[in-house]
């Protein structure tokens, strides 16, 4: 991965600019890139960790369907995703179909002095889906597509065995999540509400063993 943020970083001066804008992201008629670029890394379902990255290269034109989100468009590659710069914020990335709906939600939330600490977006990892003979998974997530953003991970962790949050609820990842501390995204929080708001829907709400109380995507997932 940071060979693709160095590579974005130097794209303001390069023919790649277009994607860093900082004001309004394009809606989807912008050229076509010629190349699609990514650093790809593999969840593991039995080491419990992912596999460092690998870079991919390929012609645009050579899109492969699961490098492609079906519902917009959005694909895995570097050259679909926006740099968001924002106070108080490291850049992240997201792609450029939905950066201007994030970055006035999140801008919005900075005014009205939200503490956002924290913002993971766009990565590349095979994390869903079925795993092979090696226990590695073989589909993209949605932050691979820069459709998904993880809020304040050090205070909204990802649990299993968690159908509904209580004390049987295991720490995946992140940090452990205690409503009413701020920074904490809960139900009916100006966080949750504003992402949602927005046409995302919230981690923390999803149906099943999981609970990503950090995570907001336009599944949930």
């Amino acid at each position: 991965m940071r060979i693709l943020l160095h590579m974005l970083t130097a794209a303001a001066s390069t023919g790649l600019g277009l994607l860093l804008c900082t004001g309004p992201a394009l809606a989807g008629n912008r050229p076509q890139p010629d190349t699609c670029t990514y650093d790809l890394q593999v969840w593991n379902v039995i080491e419990k960790r992912s596999t460092n990255g690998t870079t991919v290269r390929h012609a645009y034109a050579d899109l492969l369907p699961e490098e492609v989100d079906a519902a917009t468009g959005c694909t895995v590659c570097v050259e679909d995703q926006v740099r968001i710069d924002l106070p108080q914020l490291q850049p992240f990335f997201i792609c450029h179909r939905v950066a201007s709906r994030v970055r006035s939600v999140v801008s919005e939330l900075i005014r009205n002095n939200e503490p956002i600490q924290s913002i993971v977006a766009y990565h590349v990892i095979r994390s869903r889906g079925t795993v092979d003979k090696d226990g590695n998974r073989k589909e993209f997530s949605n932050h691979s597509f820069g459709l998904a953003l993880d809020i304040n991970p050090e205070l909204n962790g990802l649990y299993e065995n968690c159908v509904s949050f209580g004390p049987q609820c295991r720490l995946l990842r992140g940090g452990e999540w205690h409503p009413g501390v701020p920074g904490t995204v809960e139900t009916k929080g100006a966080i949750a509400t504003a992402f949602k708001n927005a046409g995302f829907r919230w981690g923390g709400e999803i149906i099943g063993n999981q609970k990503d109380f950090m995570h907001f995507s336009l599944t949930g997932y």
